[in-house]
């Protein structure tokens, strides 16, 4: 099938507290995020005595209370029935248990509900050693590393409502069904494990998360718990393991920006990108550096502010990546810094 471009059929998203109707019985909501990525989609599906909602936003007061217009407005007045989280990041999964909590079931992937159970559980006044020691190991530069930490590091308890025991568990192939639709699970990896996203089978529409984002770039890290991990070998493999469904009609809908048509050429811009960065990367390793001074070839900028955590975590997945198909080697400095090298 020839490739069109990328097509946006709603070009202005809902306002706060309200909706829009995409496709019979499914209406698009927005929650609010304290962040440079300002929103998370929410789509909410009609199952006649109640609403299925997919993800949910972060636990606030001021999210609690949209949800609350939101169900006596747009919603009827009808009880959300079932939560389905894409995925275990705060902004999906942050209200479920304040759900469960109403009557609600919740329906993810087992992967999700364990990463999501076990880091709300895990609070912390400061960071760990080990977390200091993987921005050390990445070269963060010792002013920001001692004044990393001495500060109250994020936690998930901090926007993700407890969740209770209890889950309902999808995996890679099940069918479920919402809105009088059948649909097929298909899990994606990289930016968050067994990410979940649900392909209609009546129909043209995929709810994406942010396994399917137009315009940007989930982002793709390596984090303390799992350093050496390579998610962005995942990622691209995922990509390519949707090429051979996506169709220039599908109307995918996904956990941020707008709703979107001509996912073939989606994907193919997902898996070109990184690669660019790739190859941008290993030209710059032609003399030593840390996972902190390849920021430039990666995002051609230099980041600093609120965005240089996220920045660091990418810059090390794509070290990762270079290093696992033998492209790149690594030797600590006298610092304790990794310094990565081309081959």
């Amino acid at each position: 099938m020839t490739e069109t471009g990328i097509r946006h059929p709603f070009d202005t998203p809902p306002a706060e507290g309200a909706a829009h109707e995409v496709a019979p019985g499914i209406l698009w909501l927005r929650l609010p995020l304290p962040m440079a990525l300002d929103h998370v989609n929410v789509f909410a599906l009609d199952d006649g005595a109640g609403w299925t909602i997919v993800d949910t936003g972060f636990a606030s007061k001021r999210a609690k209370a949209i949800w609350e217009t939101l169900l006596q407005g747009p919603l009827a007045g009808k009880p959300v029935t079932r939560v389905i989280v894409t995925h275990y990041h705060p902004d999906h999964i942050g209200l479920a248990g304040w759900f469960q909590s109403r009557g609600a079931e919740l329906v993810t992937t087992r992967t999700s509900w364990l990463y999501a159970r076990m880091l709300v559980l895990d609070e912390h006044p400061l960071p760990l050693p080990e977390a200091v020691e993987f921005q050390r190991r990445a070269g963060v530069p010792p002013d920001r590393l001692q004044a990393y930490a001495a500060t109250r590091p994020f936690n998930f308890a901090d926007v993700v409502s407890p969740l209770p025991p209890g889950f309902t568990r999808i995996r890679d192939g099940d069918t479920i069904t919402a809105a009088g639709r059948r649909w097929r699970v298909r899990c994606g990896d990289g930016h968050a494990p067994e990410h979940a996203t649900f392909w209609s089978l009546d129909d043209h529409l995929i709810l994406g998360g942010d396994q399917l984002l137009p315009g940007i770039s989930a982002n793709i890290g390596v984090y303390p718990t799992e350093p050496e991990a390579d998610p962005l070998t995942e990622w691209l493999q995922s990509c390519a393991r949707f090429q051979p469904l996506a169709r220039e009609d599908h109307l995918v809908l996904p956990g941020h920006k707008l709703p979107f048509t001509g996912l073939p050429l989606r994907l193919r811009q997902m898996i070109d990108n990184h690669e660019g960065a790739l190859s941008r990367l290993l030209d710059h390793l032609a003399t030593p550096q840390t996972a902190a001074d390849c920021f430039l070839p990666l995002f051609k900028r230099q980041i600093d502010g609120p965005e240089f955590g996220m920045a660091l975590v990418e810059s090390v997945a794509h070290l990762n990546c270079l290093r696992a198909r033998g492209m790149v080697t690594r030797h600590l400095s006298p610092t304790g810094a990794w310094l990565w090298q081309a081959r």
